[in-house]
């Protein structure tokens, strides 16, 4: 008896475990929801809706763009912890609640093994910038004011947290200066707020800012990345202004849940990276001052770790904390 059940036992065994494959073959067979844990408009938001658009045409399902700002990307990350590791809902994570937070934070309702990294999307220089009206015309006579007139000055962001909030901090302290930090909710109303003169300066994500600096309305006085960018050639890097020490780049990147798939995690990281690498997203990308990526769930993940610990050392020597 045993002798004619035995093939069929073999071949139950080998459709089961066939079936999970199959299943991740297929995968996806219904809308994916991508968490941006920012307002609209910012960087984040940008090139989240560049990805969802692309990688919907690639897997003929709809990508479906959820806005979950606040809390320094913290309430937007909590939403991606809490749900199935299955490749249905991804998050834009970003320099901020994946690397900085985890030191200005003693307490985060997660940690660095809840997520899953699939793929570094486009990483940017950030670009100190005043209201083109100013009469601010360099670093040096941003420095001069803030020395002269420390308690008149302030500096926006896009939140408490975010790289620009960081970098704003490091430029003080680069410099020996002084400025209040004003946190406004998202990196639109951040722009919009320099426009209308309510603070002296900001450090900015590039892609934010840029529309405003070729349009005249915002003066660019410095870029932190290590290199001048092709968008903006006459502007120098901080290095060349005066202020050393201060090479920031952000970055914004898939992740999933801990647990997805590593078969599911790679086939998202392969869609993102024909669409990061089209011709027509490289140029507008790169149009915008962003570089963008593609690398290997395996590399991402090593650069995210490299970045915690050198945020670690910025925030920990800056003596900066959001705790209460």
């Amino acid at each position: 008896m045993f002798k004619h059940t035995a093939p069929w036992i073999a071949a139950l065994a080998v459709t089961t475990s066939a079936a999970p494959a199959l299943a991740q073959d297929a995968w996806p067979t219904k809308p994916v929801t991508l968490i941006v844990p920012a307002a609209p408009g910012g960087t984040t938001d940008i090139v989240a809706r560049l990805l969802a658009d692309g990688l919907s045409r690639a897997w003929g399902q709809s990508v479906v763009v959820d806005n979950k700002a606040g809390a320094a990307g913290i309430i937007g990350s909590q939403q991606l912890v809490r749900s199935a590791p299955d490749g249905y809902t991804l998050i834009m994570g970003n320099i901020g609640p994946n690397a900085i937070n985890y030191s200005l934070y003693k307490k985060l309702p997660y940690k660095a093994t809840d997520f899953a990294p699939v793929t570094l999307a486009v990483s940017v220089p950030n670009v100190l910038v005043v209201n083109a009206g100013s009469g601010i015309t360099s670093a040096k006579d941003l420095i001069a004011k803030l020395k002269a007139e420390p308690a008149k000055h302030a500096f926006g962001s896009s939140g408490k947290g975010q790289s620009p909030h960081l970098s704003g901090e490091m430029f003080l302290q680069r410099t020996g200066t002084k400025a209040e930090h004003v946190a406004y909710k998202g990196a639109g109303p951040a722009v919009a707020a320099l426009l209308a003169n309510q603070y002296t300066f900001m450090v900015d994500n590039l892609p934010s800012s840029i529309a405003q600096i070729q349009g005249g309305k915002f003066r660019a006085l410095a870029l932190t990345g290590a290199t001048r960018s092709p968008q903006l050639p006459d502007v120098p890097t901080m290095a060349e202004a005066g202020v050393p020490d201060m090479v920031v780049t952000a970055w914004f990147g898939l992740m999933a849940p801990a647990g997805t798939p590593p078969a599911i995690v790679h086939k998202i990281q392969q869609s993102a990276r024909q669409v990061l690498q089209a011709p027509e997203n490289v140029q507008r990308l790169r149009g915008m001052g962003a570089e963008p990526g593609g690398n290997t769930p395996e590399e991402f993940a090593r650069f995210i770790d490299a970045e915690r610990a050198r945020w670690h050392k910025t925030v920990e020597a800056a003596g900066l904390s959001m705790d209460e």
